[in-house]
């Protein structure tokens, strides 16, 4: 199949919309657009669009730069940018064309899994 993967960077875990962390709502707008799975990608360290550098710390992971991919057919993709885009929240993205599929499907149906 051909597609999009769509990569959404979250500056760190304790940005908030709509009493919920930023990660958890995108991965709810995710859902609404049809997308059938996401990877949240904790990042040790990072600069943010500002220049600002973010860390994950022993003590305190709220700084932790955050990145949420996701890969479907474009028009889900085209779906989810603009639910994010209303949602007002400044996220930075990156989309780039790619195929995708599943592999050993057939053997994991005749396994009963």
């Amino acid at each position: 199949m051909k597609g999009s993967q769509l990569t959404v960077y979250a500056a760190n875990q304790s940005h908030r919309k709509n009493h919920k962390t930023v990660v958890d709502w995108i991965l709810d707008e995710t859902t609404k657009a049809d997308i059938q799975g996401a990877t949240v990608i904790e990042v040790t360290e990072g600069y943010g669009a500002h220049g600002k550098y973010h860390a994950a710390r022993f003590f305190e992971l709220a700084d932790q730069p955050v990145a949420v991919a996701v890969t479907a057919a474009d028009g889900k993709i085209d779906a989810l940018l603009d639910s994010l885009r209303q949602g007002g929240v400044r996220l930075f993205y990156t989309r780039y064309p790619v195929e995708y599929g599943v592999l050993g499907e057939e053997q994991a149906s005749r396994e009963g899994n």
